[in-house]
């Protein structure tokens, strides 16, 4: 019987208050962690915080509000909650733009959020894990790390160094029972993904569904489920990497992309 445990555990999921982040400390919770979620305002922190209460009523659930895309928001966080066995590096941000037209400063503020925010934070969490000898260090990257969007290079960029960064954390920590991995998301239909694609079409009164759906269809052809992923069904495979049951698993990039990505 398979066995997803994660009673007396404690779990940090960073940019937390909805989507994907939401949905992996829903699951978290189910399976026992103790989750501390985080976001940038504190009416988005209250209310993730109210949703997991009636979701899973008696659950253990606290948060940190601080902005994990600059340094000072990292150390508050730390300073907040200096002890996690599972970090799940899931902040970011993406959006569609021209590359001619993107700046420098774009590109900084990029990845201070979806790469150093996680640099930082395995920076501060991980020797605690490494002195435990137990701990899940988990970046949800994206298919898009290995199929660059020509809409979104930035992104993608980003999310290839993520890869870099989490197979170089798990050499890091060879010999332990800490593990380090990343997670592939592919078009997954999360209430960012629903803003971009009703900004794309504003006219539009077709469900964001079928709206979702012809998104695919044109910009991943590949994909074999031929539609978006659900937020939980990305989430389910975070918190089996984040488990007992996970313990052989270091140094991966674990696709729940679809099958977007076309290789074997």
């Amino acid at each position: 019987m398979l066995n997803l445990d994660l009673s007396g555990r404690t779990a940090l999921v960073t940019g937390s208050t909805g989507g994907i982040g939401l949905a992996i400390a829903r699951k978290l919770g189910e399976a026992g962690a103790t989750v501390i979620i985080n976001g940038r305002k504190q009416e988005g922190v209250d209310s993730a915080l109210e949703k997991l209460a009636k979701a899973i009523p008696g659950g253990a659930f606290r948060s940190v509000v601080a902005d994990v895309g600059t340094a000072e928001g990292c150390k508050a966080l730390f300073e907040a909650e200096s002890s996690v066995d599972v970090l799940v590096n899931n902040a970011g941000i993406f959006g569609p733009n021209d590359f001619f037209q993107t700046t420098d400063e774009s590109w900084e503020h990029l990845f201070e959020v979806n790469l150093f925010s996680g640099v930082r934070l395995s920076r501060a969490y991980m020797p605690g894990m490494k002195e435990r000898n137990w701990g899940r260090v988990l970046f949800i990257a994206s298919e898009s790390a290995l199929n660059i969007p020509v809409e979104m290079v930035d992104y993608g960029v980003s999310k290839t160094a993520m890869l870099g960064l989490a197979r170089g954390l798990a050499k890091l920590m060879a010999g332990t029972n800490v593990t380090v991995n990343s997670v592939l998301p592919g078009p997954t239909l999360s209430e960012g993904v629903e803003d971009m694609l009703k900004a794309q079409n504003p006219d539009s009164t077709r469900p964001v569904a079928e709206l979702a759906a012809e998104f695919v269809q044109k910009h991943r052809p590949s994909n074999i489920l031929r539609r978006m992923a659900t937020v939980d069904e990305v989430a389910n495979l975070v918190v089996y990497a984040a488990s007992p049951l996970a313990s052989a698993t270091t140094g991966a990039a674990l696709r729940v992309d679809g099958g977007t990505v076309d290789t074997i």
